[in-house]
């Protein structure tokens, strides 16, 4: 696959990626820590913060992988 095309799918996965954990953290949040204490949304804004990092690294390293031909 041409480099170009693989970063191309790469960067509209990642915003997909963004989008869709956004929503779906949002939604546990307001689902579940609507009465729970600060440390309680500290601690989970904090996780779900750092979260999405994993599968974004593996895009991002899928996206500047070797070229094979």
């Amino acid at each position: 696959m041409p480099l170009r095309l693989r970063k191309f799918i790469g960067t509209i996965l990642i915003i997909c990626l963004v989008i869709l954990y956004a929503i779906l953290a949002t939604t546990i949040a307001s689902a579940y820590l609507g009465t729970s204490p600060w440390w309680v949304h500290l601690l989970y804004f904090l996780l779900s913060g750092i979260l999405w990092i994993l599968p974004a690294m593996l895009i991002i390293k899928w996206m500047a992988g070797p070229v094979r031909k």
